[in-house]
């Protein structure tokens, strides 16, 4: 089974990469780009076969270390 963690910053707090980014884009003709942000893709391959239960074990994953809960929001999918 796989599942797929995208993570991103809470809004509110500040994204220098974002912020980079942006200027580079800029710098390099891309018109139009406004207020990047960027997070983190995460793909696991799970041995799990029961989908609730693949998702309660990315879960808790995610709370203990592939996401900041206190800055980051994060989803799952799961197939």
């Amino acid at each position: 089974m796989k599942a797929r963690v995208h993570v991103t910053l809470k809004n509110g707090v500040l994204d220098p990469q974002g912020k980079a980014i942006e200027h580079a884009l800029t710098a390099l003709g891309f018109e139009g780009v406004n207020d990047v942000r960027q997070g983190k893709f995460i793909e696991l391959d799970l041995a799990e076969t029961d989908k609730d239960a693949a998702r309660a074990a990315v879960e808790k994953m995610c709370k203990s270390l592939l996401a900041n809960t206190v800055i980051e929001n994060y989803s799952i999918d799961i197939d």
